[in-house]
């Protein structure tokens, strides 16, 4: 019976979640531990990710940054959110997040408060985010996808038929206008995300 009406308010959750049209119905917590409203990004585009300082993508933060010293004049955001969820690689408190990602990668974008982005903790953000643009797939042809997908279908042979966020730095590109335009799995090339979020600038 619980089990029943764990499935039922999640249902529900995630039937209002995706009726929200746009990404600014929704507010995170920042570095302070403030709610903001993500309609203080309104006409600017978005990269929300899920991030680990742990990881063997963590270097990918390089790659944040790169995009975010070129872009963000032109109107980028990186939406950094740590997230414990996938091998407690993202352990430390904030402050000590923050120490890592500017001595290891300089990075100049903030880092929001932890989530958690499946499961019955995830926020109402990832809800939605899951609902607008669900799993793609790995890339294959990269021996890491390789390795994750013959990992994933091990524990699950139907893995990729879930929306579910998989793994760290798995990204969603939000246009000027507040809806998802795309959602990249962490085994996507640097290459491929600049090109996308150039053709919404």
């Amino acid at each position: 019976m619980k089990k029943l009406l764990f499935s039922i308010v999640l249902l529900m959750a995630c039937m209002g979640a995706s009726a929200k049209k746009n990404v600014y119905q929704f507010s995170l917590t920042d570095g302070e531990g403030r709610s903001v409203s993500l309609k203080e990004f309104k006409g600017r585009a978005m990269l929300i990710v899920n991030t680990a300082t742990k990881c063997g993508f963590t270097p990918q933060y390089k790659d944040l940054e790169t995009l975010y010293e070129q872009y963000h004049a032109k109107g980028l955001e990186i939406i950094d959110l740590p997230c414990n969820q996938f091998g407690q690689q993202a352990p430390g408190s904030l402050d000590e997040i923050r120490q890592f990602c500017t001595a290891t990668y300089g990075t100049q974008f903030p880092q929001w408060a932890k989530v958690e982005v499946n499961g019955p903790g995830e926020i109402p953000l990832y809800t939605w985010l899951k609902a607008q643009k669900g799993f793609g797939g790995f890339d294959l042809t990269n021996p890491t996808g390789k390795f994750l997908d013959e990992m994933f279908r091990k524990q699950d042979a139907n893995y990729d038929k879930s929306a579910d966020i998989k793994w760290n730095f798995t990204k969603f590109l939000i246009d000027r206008k507040g809806r998802v335009v795309a959602r990249f799995e962490p085994t996507a090339t640097a290459e491929e995300i600049e090109e996308a979020v150039k053709k919404i600038l």
